[in-house]
């Protein structure tokens, strides 16, 4: 086997361990670092097509960002026991599985998996390099007070009054109890 289909089989392994960690797990902890894991496995496929600019995208803001973002949460937030409804969440995953079989069988239906999975295995192979003056144009910009430094810091200050919120809500019903 190709070292490409090798990196591919690992990493979608481990995004698919990750997202069945998130749902099945018993702790809300667990679950978020399963979430992590699943994010990982994304940024792998994107240093897979060669785009190594999104992988540390993805893991910096969704991995370092978002997964942090929501330990904090949860470890602010009083535990809830009753929040892990495993029934619902065996429906909703038979459910999940169902239309996913439909969509791949659908997709043999019109040749799409052959594109995607020949796509998928030569992903590494052959794909032009990402341009380094592009990369340093983006990061500039996220610098510069004229393009787009007010949207990121907004977006920061938006995620915090979310958390801060969010452990209001959850303080309030505590102190009602």
């Amino acid at each position: 086997m190709e070292a490409a289909v090798i990196a591919f089989l690992v990493l979608a392994t481990a995004t698919i361990a990750g997202a069945f960690i998130l749902l099945w797990s018993k702790y809300v902890v667990h679950s978020t670092f399963g979430f992590m894991l699943a994010l990982l496995g994304v940024a792998g496929f994107y240093v897979l097509l060669g785009s190594d600019f999104l992988a540390v995208t993805q893991v910096v803001v969704y991995v370092g960002g978002v997964v942090i973002l929501y330990l904090f949460g949860i470890m602010l937030t009083p535990p809830d026991l009753r929040e892990r409804n495993l029934k619902l969440i065996a429906a909703c995953s038979l459910v999940a599985c169902v239309v996913a079989l439909y969509l791949i069988d659908a997709a043999n239906v019109f040749g799409a998996s052959t594109i995607v999975t020949s796509f998928a295995v030569e992903a590494g192979a052959g794909m032009p390099r990402p341009d380094i003056d592009v990369i340093n144009r983006v990061g500039k910009g996220f610098l510069d007070r004229e393009q787009y430094l007010l949207a990121f810091e907004l977006a920061s200050i938006l995620l915090l009054v979310a958390l801060l919120g969010s452990v209001y809500i959850a303080r309030r019903k505590e102190d009602a109890k």
